[in-house]
């Protein structure tokens, strides 16, 4: 099989991931060979590619926001058939026996494991995958588009969820890639208005055809006071300048799993309950409500696609902004 392998990190401009022939691996007992059809392109594998994040292990293959067709079951494999579509996310296993598994924060589960980090991914035509990190896919969708749903929409939405904005109320967006354009469309049809932050002039403008109220730049004068803030963009200064944005108590959430420092900042920003929360990861529970909602509302994700083996590329692209939207790799 042709799959796209990372030996070791560096700058993507060095181009890192190199093509390789593999043999197809084989499920055990709990697992599924997936034929893989699309793989979403995430800001996290960039992190992984340029070595922001350290893997376990090397050589390793990215990719976390998987769809395909389980080619092959292992015997302890129920509920899921051989040509079923399903989509694999960055939780890859929970160990359901530690503190933070019986409370239900599987998120955080002390031998959690993470799809194209601690195991093989989807920069691959096939993947193996444990039953429980694959999720039935309806054949209706457009899986190319669908795709950026299974990490982007589903760290996106559980960052919604931690803000607690609720009908009514403001939330802003600092930061306007894969993930911000999805939760955009959440809090829209959850009636909650949008207020976009955005280096790039093309980004802000298409928030705003998209249906946010306003669109700037952090530093940008605005008279609302918001209840909640995402912040999307890893630089840990526009953590605390969202601060300057947030009404008393209301909450900044960093949705990245890597962020330069935050600096020091006047008490007076967080006074009043105000905070700052990060998002770490997913739950079952978040990439099945995430899944329900992208098919009610629908959800529909602006896509560039690249062929596997243009994922340097993509990833390049992604890091310099030179996309609207998601980046997908098309492979089967």
């Amino acid at each position: 099989m042709r799959a796209m392998v990372l030996d070791k990190p560096a700058p993507i401009e060095n181009s890192p991931l190199v093509s390789k022939d593999l043999k197809i691996p084989e499920p055990l007992e709990d697992e599924v060979l997936i034929k893989v059809l699309v793989c979403g392109v995430c800001h996290t594998d960039l992190h992984i590619v340029e070595g922001d994040i350290i893997p376990p292990r090397y050589p390793i293959i990215p990719g976390h926001q998987v769809i395909g067709k389980i080619e092959e079951l292992g015997k302890k494999v129920e509920g899921f058939k051989k040509g079923d579509l399903v989509g694999v996310p960055w939780l890859h296993y929970n160990c359901g026996r530690c503190k933070y598994c019986k409370k239900g924060l599987s998120n955080l589960c002390e031998n959690i494991a993470f799809t194209g980090f601690h195991v093989n991914g989807g920069y691959a035509e096939y993947m193996i995958a444990k039953k429980t990190a694959i999720y039935k896919i309806p054949e209706t969708v457009d899986i190319k588009s669908f795709a950026p749903i299974l990490c982007g929409g589903v760290i996106g939405y559980r960052a919604l969820k931690l803000t607690g904005a609720e009908e009514g109320q403001k939330l802003g967006l600092v930061g306007f890639g894969s993930s911000a354009h999805i939760v955009l469309q959440i809090a829209l049809y959850k009636k909650i208005e949008v207020y976009v932050f955005s280096r790039s002039e093309t980004h802000r403008k298409k928030a705003l055809e998209m249906g946010a109220k306003w669109a700037g730049k952090l530093g940008d004068e605005l008279k609302e006071k918001l209840d909640g803030i995402i912040v999307f963009a890893p630089v840990g200064e526009a953590l605390v300048e969202s601060l300057k944005y947030i009404d008393k108590g209301g909450t900044v959430v960093s949705a990245g799993i890597h962020m330069t420092d935050i600096p020091s900042f006047p008490y007076s920003l967080l006074y009043e309950e105000r905070s700052i929360k990060s998002t770490a990861n997913s739950t079952r529970d978040d990439v099945e409500e995430t899944i329900k909602l992208a098919i009610e509302i629908p959800i529909i994700p602006l896509v560039t696609d690249y062929p596997l083996e243009l994922a340097n590329r993509a990833l390049d692209d992604i890091k310099h902004s030179k996309i609207d939207g998601s980046a997908v790799l098309i492979i089967g």
